[in-house]
């Protein structure tokens, strides 16, 4: 059987390789956007696609198509993700689920914070929810430049951290980025998701009537006004991690096949296939088909069609330093002080062979907010406030990367 370990450095292995592609589609889009080919880039973005069934028509340009419903894909790995660190992984444990929620509320309010403060009365007062989220794919492929010099403990720690941190933004979305309600839309959206709970409930381990229905649940939820993304994360918890034959059950069938002659075995291998995909849960399964194609595809693709900014004429105005200062400086110090915090009220502890220093430089590294902040930003603003937005983030992902890799090369191997 395939250790909860090994899943977990296959996770981090992904995640660090899928930062590099969304740091060369980033690099790419802001290169182009600055050239004699701007115009061909700009005009890609509102290339319109179109789906037509009968009377219904459903119609989009490129950069929507990707902002709506591919990163709906995102949302609902990112939801597959914390459903599975609640219920069977790092979360499940109370006093690391406490530092790991202390740490995220403190690195979203602190940002929202410093965010508001420069901006209060102005013309960018919305934008305050841009730096409050960490791109986890970037920041763990800045831990893994660093290689064994960081204990598995503070990859953990970043990676629940990021996740929870993820849900947060979702929830604002929802809650305070979200257009006039389309109450009927709303309503059937609801619908749908209460069959999907039905059939959750009855043991329904075939993954297809879940996104059947998850399709229908997207369409009514981008209807309704609520931004089309939050579809990803409610059908994510709709998704059982019940598994179709317990593990011990399982390993008995291994051993049995195992003590059996090579002829008896050869023939047992298609059952056993077919018993090792029944001992998977349908949201395990779900989760590691998605995980190439958003790391590989998804994500590289919404940085190319979301990082693109001219700088020609471009101000760094209240927008652009509150979303630097945010992410550069109230990232961390949020993370540290709620942390902190945590700690001393003996609600929460520290990883193994991790110190205040360490959990510090990973706040720093935190500060890398690119796709969720970008993200947030194109809800926040029109195209003017927005390219100055954008022109923060990106500045303060590079810093963050920067400043939280030069402080934890400054520190010692098991010294953290």
């Amino acid at each position: 059987m395939i250790r909860p370990r090994v899943l977990l450095d296959q996770f981090l292995e992904s995640e660090a390789r899928g930062g590099v592609l969304l740091f060369l589609a980033a690099l790419l889009a802001f290169a182009l956007s600055n050239s004699p080919f701007a115009s061909a880039y700009f005009a890609l973005r509102e290339v319109p696609l179109s789906l037509q069934i009968a009377s219904w028509r459903l119609e989009k340009d490129l950069l929507h198509f990707v902002n709506d419903f591919l990163m709906a894909i995102f949302f609902l790995l990112v939801g597959l993700e914390l459903k599975r660190e609640l219920l069977s992984g790092e979360l499940r444990e109370p006093r690391r689920a406490t530092l790991a929620i202390a740490a995220a509320l403190g690195g979203m309010i602190t940002p929202a914070l410093i965010y508001a403060a420069l901006n209060a009365g102005g013309p960018g007062t919305a934008g305050w929810g841009v730096p409050m989220a960490t791109d986890i794919a970037f920041a763990l492929g800045v831990l893994a430049l660093l290689g064994r010099r960081v204990p598995l403990g503070l990859k953990v720690f970043l990676t629940a951290l990021a996740i929870v941190d993820d849900l947060g933004a979702v929830l604002v979305i929802a809650l305070f980025y979200t257009a006039k309600l389309n109450l009927t839309a709303l309503a059937l959206a609801l619908a749908v998701y209460a069959v999907l709970l039905g059939i959750g409930r009855l043991g329904v381990k075939n993954l297809l009537p879940y996104l059947a229905l998850g399709l229908v649940l997207w369409y009514f939820v981008l209807q309704s006004g609520v931004h089309a993304t939050v579809a990803g994360v409610l059908l994510a918890l709709a998704i059982p991690l019940g598994r179709g034959m317990p593990l011990p059950a399982f390993q008995t069938r291994i051993r049995a096949a195992a003590s059996s002659d090579p002829e008896a075995l050869e023939a047992e291998l298609e059952s056993l296939e077919s018993a090792a995909a029944e001992a998977q849960s349908p949201l395990h399964r779900l989760e590691h088909r998605l995980h190439p194609w958003v790391a590989y595809g998804i994500l590289p693709i919404f940085a190319f069609m979301n990082a693109g900014v001219a700088l020609s004429g471009m101000a760094f105005g209240p927008v652009a330093l509150g979303a630097f200062l945010g992410l550069v400086v109230g990232k961390p110090l949020g993370i540290l002080a709620f942390s902190y915090l945590a700690v001393r009220a003996g609600l929460a502890q520290l990883p193994s062979g991790v110190g205040w220093s360490a959990i510090l430089g990973v706040g720093m590294v935190a500060g890398i907010g690119f796709t969720m902040a970008l993200f947030i930003a194109g809800l926040a603003f029109g195209p003017t406030l927005l390219d100055e937005a954008k022109v923060g983030v990106l500045l303060a992902s590079v810093a963050a990367a920067l400043l939280g890799t030069g402080l934890l090369l400054r520190l010692r191997p098991g010294k953290m």
